[in-house]
Formats: C-alpha cells, sequence, structure tokens
C-alpha cells in the first residue's frame, strides 16, 4: 500500500489534520473524556460536547496546555483515535509533519515526536515544523527570501510572536495570553459584579459575541448561569462594555509584546515591516477591532487573516504539497545543530 502523507497540528483547544492530495480532513476539539480513570468513551468534539455537562465518573481532559503536551498519555489516545479516523481504521506506513511552537525547549518538541512514534501509526518518517514558519507559509507568504515579515498567532492559551526571514526564524517570543485567558478572564467578571456563575463555553459565547479591542460597542446578548446568592438557575444581560473592561488588560499585554519584539528587530527587516504589515492569525484574532488596536499602537498595517484558525495546518499542506519546502522541516535528528 502506497505511504500515505499527513501533517498535523496538535493546538491547545483543536487538532488539525491535513492529509496529501486532500487538503485539511479533520478539524476537532483536542479533548477526551475517560470515565472511571481508565475507559476511553469519546474524543474530539464529541469529548468537548459532554464538558462540564458530565457526571463525576467521567473526567474531560485537554492533553495540550499552553502549546505543549502535558498529558502524553491521553494525547497519545487521543492521536491513535485521530489516526484510525483517518486511516479509515487500516494501518499504512505514513510520514507526519508536527507544527511545533519555537519558543519551548527541546524535550517539550521530543515529545509531540514521541506522541505521534507512540500511537498505533506505522510511522515512516516524522518531520518537526516550527509552528511560526508554517503558519506564514499557511498565509500564503513566501519567506524563503530575504524580505522578513511578522507573524503573530493568538491561539487558545499563548501567542506567539515572529520574525521570518530566509527561510528561519530571526526572533520570537510566546506570551501565555490567548483565548482561554479572555474566556477565564469574562467567567470572573461576570461572577464577580452581577453574581452570576457560568460555564467556560458560555464564557466562549459571550467573547464571540462581544469581544471587542476597543471600547464603545454597545451590543447586549443573554446568558444563563446559576445565581451565586440563592443558588437558582438565571438569565442576564451581558453587554459588550463589560466584556471590554474584563479582556483589556490581556488584550494590551499581547500589544505590548509585540512592541518589544518590534523594538529588537534589526532596521532592514523592520523596514520591511513597515511595508508589509503585520500579519494576525489564530482563533482569538477574530475579535473585533483588534487590528485597530494594534495598528495604533505600533503605527503599522495590520493583516487579520482569512481561516485565521487553519493557517498553520494548512501551512504544513504546502510542505507537504512542495518538495522545495521540505528544507523548513527537520527531525528530531537534526536538534541538535539547530537554534
Amino acid at each position: 500500500m502506497a505511504a500515505k502523507t499527513y501533517g498535523i497540528d496538535l493546538g491547545t483547544n483543536t487538532i488539525k489534520v491535513y492529509k496529501k492530495g486532500e487538503g485539511v480532513i479533520l478539524h476537532e476539539r483536542n479533548i477526551i473524556a475517560i470515565e472511571n480513570k481508565k475507559k476511553i468513551i469519546a474524543v474530539g468534539d464529541e469529548a468537548y460536547e459532554m464538558n462540564e455537562k458530565a457526571p463525576v465518573s467521567i473526567k474531560i481532559v485537554s492533553p495540550v496546555r499552553s502549546g505543549v503536551i502535558a498529558d502524553i498519555s491521553n494525547m497519545q489516545h487521543l492521536l491513535t483515535s485521530v489516526i484510525n479516523q483517518v486511516n479509515g481504521g487500516k494501518k499504512s506506513a505514513s510520514t507526519f509533519y508536527i507544527a511545533v511552537p519555537t519558543d519551548i525547549t527541546g524535550v517539550e518538541k521530543k515529545s509531540f515526536y514521541d506522541t505521534v512514534l507512540a500511537s498505533n501509526a506505522k510511522v515512516k518518517d516524522i518531520s518537526i515544523v516550527e509552528k511560526s514558519i508554517a503558519d506564514a507559509l499557511g498565509i500564503g507568504l513566501d519567506i524563503t527570501n530575504a524580505r522578513g515579515v511578522m507573524v503573530v498567532n493568538i491561539g487558545a492559551d499563548t501567542t506567539e510572536i515572529s520574525i521570518i526571514s530566509l527561510g528561519g526564524i530571526v526572533l520570537s517570543k510566546l506570551v501565555n495570553v490567548g483565548g482561554n485567558k479572555l474566556d477565564e478572564s469574562i467567567k470572573l467578571y461576570v461572577k464577580k459584579k452581577y453574581n452570576l456563575a457560568i460555564g467556560s463555553k458560555t464564557a466562549e459565547t459571550i467573547k464571540k459575541s462581544l469581544a471587542c479591542a476597543l471600547p464603545g460597542s454597545m451590543e447586549t446578548i443573554a446568558v444563563f448561569g446559576r445565581n451565586i446568592v440563592n443558588g437558582l438557575p438565571a438569565q442576564m444581560e451581558i453587554n459588550s462594555e463589560m466584556v471590554y473592561d474584563a479582556i483589556k488588560e490581556y488584550l494590551h499585554t499581547i500589544v505590548d509584546a509585540i512592541k518589544v519584539i518590534l523594538e529588537r528587530t534589526p532596521p532592514e527587516i523592520s523596514a520591511d515591516i513597515i511595508e508589509s504589515g503585520i500579519y494576525i492569525t489564530g482563533g482569538s484574532s477574530a475579535i473585533r477591532d483588534l487590528d485597530a488596536l494594534i495598528s495604533a499602537n505600533t503605527d503599522l498595517r495590520v493583516n487579520i487573516c482569512d481561516k485565521a484558525d487553519r493557517t498553520v495546518v494548512e501551512g504544513l499542506g504546502r510542505i507537504i504539497e512542495d518538495p522545495s519546502l521540505k528544507e523548513l522541516s527537520y527531525n528530531m535528528k537534526q536538534t541538535s545543530t539547530r537554534r
């Protein structure tokens, strides 16, 4: 049977898989449901539906936290399930390209490699791609020339800021702020201001509906939760001004980190960035007026990318489909020669 080639983006919130010749074939939640501490009863979107609704005998686990694999055993189980799904339950020799954050340790990077190796896949080869490199390729940028670009990926737990030129990363910074932090801040703010306890799913819905990076929006939505005073179910009107107050500090943390990287960027690359602007990707880049906030603080054009939550896996796809880009990946045997 002919070998198959896959690109896998193991994000904190979602897992995405690209298959050579077919494109993105899987995009599901990176979550697993375990019953009685040993029996896996659901993975992906099915497990996510159980989150915050399951009885105490069922534990919902997110194996990836802050961009790295925090629960290797359950990540192996989840990945095995995913590979079975995309392979139709059949084992065949497969080549894998795995996206990993740049600013993590060599041991943390190797955990991605080991997780694929320990799955039930018949592994032919495993290559590592720096997430920022895949991100830029997924946007459609040519990063193999001497023209510098700046890419900011605002993910679930982290924001990765990178300057890329000549197929390599010139500067990078990983900030522990992402969409999940915004959700948690909204939860706490609603609880403090309205005495209403809401779940993470509700907080995410509020963020997607009302979050704005600049003040002034006056939209509202009705949300449901539990009144912490009397313990009864309750409904409350939440407005966008409250959401802005809850998330503004984190948004400015991201802006400050972007400015720090810009201050350290070599002058010749700065000239390139002035011309092309900053590229923003990641699931949390959908926050309204985020481009205006960043632009106002940097005096640079800001490009919010289409399908921003899929740029990394699409970039892996470009490497898979174009042999000339394979040099942008490496295997773990080469890591000792790279910084």
